[in-house]
């Protein structure tokens, strides 16, 4: 199995590269970025001797076209989606080559949606949102609507620590989730709400504990309702350890610095500058996800509850990697254009048994209401 991926030197897309390289079946993994100092560094130390580097400008289509040729499988680990995610798309249709991504944003995986009979025709699959939220979300969400005779809400939260956004392209997706107004889907239908609103305080894993969450602008709340029949609620609400980074981000969007792409940079880049001012509690500098998916069974109403906490690189870099893996190995018969949960996509018990392999635990509990 071969396979690139792109923005390979990145944080996200280097954990992804390490985790490849330990697979057996895969056989080369090519380090796909334009920054090829970094790249090189990475494939000197990333061991088994698989790792190849290929330079390599996005903003190319043409360059992004001619390098996908070829592999069995492209992964995306390169942001913000929100610019990149569409063009990718775009090229590995044109490649003829599957392709996996951990697009987090909202408007990112409705833009390419539409794509969804092109990739049907020719025979590709195109997996978008396969990281940590969306992504684990989305798996354990699926696991938890199989679980149920009859499942209608989810409700899907995350956590961060600022003592782990420390890219620039996390902090621009962070600008751009709590921006404007956001997804959701409720009564049936969708909506949108403001994002930074409807403020919950949610119970993650020790040593995260309570964390204060707000509506927040990622996938779920467009693809589930696609995939779960009869959903009637798709919600999702995030935000970081620090609540008073969550102040200071929702502020900015309320003053509407980051309606555009411009601004949203500016914000960004101010926020990497004001990063170590910001006190950081060290004993909770983890990231958490969250999914309750709520509905009948037995004739009982009952919640199942999944949660996971770890590194955010390990927490979006393994699913990508793993389901790249899968894509590559033949496991997912589906095509075109799907989110995780889809049927014919991931299958939870197989992903979940890889990611305890590599130490990430789930937790699951089941209440009565």
């Amino acid at each position: 199995m071969r396979v690139m991926v792109l923005g390979g030197a990145g944080d996200m897309g280097a954990a992804a590269v390490r985790d490849l390289v330990n697979i057996p079946e895969v056989e080369q993994v090519t380090i796909a970025d334009i920054n090829v100092k970094v790249a090189r560094n990475l494939a000197a130390t990333a061991g088994q001797d698989k790792a190849r580097v290929q330079m390599i400008d996005a903003t190319s289509r043409d360059a992004l076209v001619g390098a996908m040729r070829g592999y069995d499988v492209v992964a995306g680990a390169l942001g913000p989606f929100f610019q990149f995610e569409r063009p990718l798309v775009e090229a590995a249709l044109e490649a003829g080559v599957n392709y996996v991504s951990i697009c987090d944003d909202h408007d990112a995986i409705a833009s390419i949606l539409p794509l969804d009979n092109e990739a049907q025709e020719s025979g590709q699959i195109i997996l978008s949102g396969m990281g940590w939220t969306p992504g684990l979300s989305n798996v354990l969400a699926r696991k938890g609507y199989k679980m149920l005779d009859r499942a209608d809400k989810v409700h899907i939260y995350w956590t961060g620590s600022t003592g782990d956004a420390v890219g620039l392209t996390v902090l621009l997706h962070l600008v751009h989730v709590f921006s404007g107004k956001v997804p959701s889907f409720q009564g049936g239908k969708q909506v949108e709400v403001v994002a930074g609103s409807g403020h919950q305080k949610i119970e993650f894993p020790h040593p995260l504990g309570e964390v204060n969450v707000f509506e927040s602008g990622h996938p779920e709340p467009i693809t589930m309702p696609l995939f779960f029949e009869g959903i009637q609620e798709v919600r999702l609400k995030g935000g970081l350890v620090e609540n008073h980074f969550n102040r200071l981000i929702r502020f900015l969007s309320r003053v509407g610095i980051t309606r555009s792409p411009s601004g949203n940079r500016i914000v960004g880049e101010l926020l990497k500058t004001l990063l170590p001012l910001f006190p950081i509690n060290r004993k909770r500098s983890f990231s958490g996800v969250r999914v309750d998916v709520e509905g009948e069974k037995g004739g009982e109403r009952l919640r199942y509850s999944f949660s996971a906490i770890d590194n955010p690189r390990r927490l979006t870099s393994i699913p990508l990697s793993i389901g790249t893996f899968m894509v590559g190995r033949g496991d997912i018969k589906r095509r075109g254009v799907f989110s995780p949960e889809a049927d014919g996509a991931i299958d939870p018990d197989i992903f979940l048994e890889e990611l305890g392999k590599r130490g990430i635990i789930i937790d699951e509990k089941v209440e009565k209401l």
